[in-house]
């Protein structure tokens, strides 16, 4: 009886490290230490206040969006209208604001109720049709981006949007959105309390919700987590929902820092944002992964770009870094779960 229980998983002992080795973020953890290092021993600004204040600004906003679109991946889907979605909410404040003169907190709220429309369509179309959610988010992109540059066009005669600091009570949400605080010489955002904000309620919401058991359910075996009574449709179309009011998130934190928003603001991100949430740890294939690895995975993204950038070197040896992030993270992640496989 003895040698049975021994060699059953639910009892086997695993040693502190084994579990360590286990978790989908710590890749992206060893990486960014690297990295900070790196940077840090070859450039003199980089590991300064002001430096840190420009990369950790740059990775906030990526890393939201990665942590959405990471508890969409573990869900099974991917989103690839998320970074045309953060120009759309943009420009709706924007257009509702500077050309209709609608108060801004309720502009800010019609930019939210149609994000989370769009998002509810897009896993409605996918729960409803069974098509595959690369296409039908990759449709519900070109409609984004043709909506952004021609609809702003025929509306306002242009594709930015100026003149946001004169709409009335633009101060109230900037607070909100686009406020800072100088500490030492750096110039810290509110964007990244929010970053860790939404990383935090995504972590939580994963590891100690049953909606978090549901999401990892339908990643991993979508058909037997509706035999068992898993809500398959409801928490898939959640998900989609998650990462377009992200999308809007990230949208309204671009819009009240810079008082400006362009039409082709976000586009080509969203596979920044899938490469993220592989490099921590998310599987393609569903039903693994973490919200801390993809704000690592972001933190790597911001360190890179700007410590290229302080390190004085072509800024489009960037492109061949997140190339080969992605392929190393795909393979690490693949003997990770081979490995996992083979210990049950």
């Amino acid at each position: 009886m003895s040698t049975i229980a021994a060699a059953d998983e639910r009892v086997a002992r695993t040693s502190p490290l084994g579990r360590l080795m286990k978790r989908p973020e710590i890749g992206a953890l060893v990486a960014a230490v690297a990295i900070f290092v790196f940077f840090a021993v070859t450039t003199d600004v980089f590991a300064t206040l002001s430096g840190s204040a420009t990369w950790l600004r740059s990775a906030s906003t990526i890393g939201i969006m990665a942590v959405a679109v990471a508890m969409l991946m573990i869900g099974g889907e991917f989103d690839l209208s998320a970074g045309a979605m953060t120009g759309f909410a943009g420009l709706v404040v924007g257009i509702l604001t500077t050309e209709y003169g609608l108060n801004v907190w309720l502009a800010i709220l019609v930019s939210l109720a149609l994000a989370l429309a769009v998002g509810f369509v897009n896993g409605l179309i996918v729960m409803r049709t069974g098509l595959p959610s690369f296409i039908v988010t990759l449709g519900t992109f070109f409609v984004l981006q043709g909506i952004d540059l021609a609809g702003t066009k025929a509306l306002i005669g242009q594709v930015a949007i100026q003149g946001m600091r004169n709409v009335p009570f633009y101060d109230q949400p900037q607070k909100l959105f686009g406020s800072s605080m100088e500490i030492g010489r750096g110039t810290f955002y509110v964007s990244i309390v929010w970053w860790v904000a939404v990383t935090a309620v995504a972590t939580w919401v994963l590891m100690r919700t049953r909606v978090g058991n549901w999401v990892f359910a339908v990643g991993g075996a979508q058909h037997s987590s509706r035999q068992v009574g898993v809500p398959v449709a409801k928490t898939k179309i959640g998900l989609f929902m998650g990462t377009a009011g992200c999308g809007w998130l990230v949208g309204m934190l671009l819009l009240f820092t810079t008082s400006t928003v362009q039409s082709n603001t976000g586009v080509g991100q969203e596979f920044v944002y899938i490469i993220c949430a592989v490099v921590g740890g998310c599987l393609m294939t569903g039903g693994y992964g973490s919200a801390i690895g993809a704000a690592l995975g972001a933190l790597i993204y911001g360190m890179a770009n700007q410590g290229i950038v302080y390190a004085g070197w072509d800024n489009n040896w960037l492109k061949a870094f997140l190339g080969v992030m992605l392929l190393t993270a795909v393979l690490l992640n693949e003997w990770v779960r081979k490995r996992a496989e083979e210990a049950r």
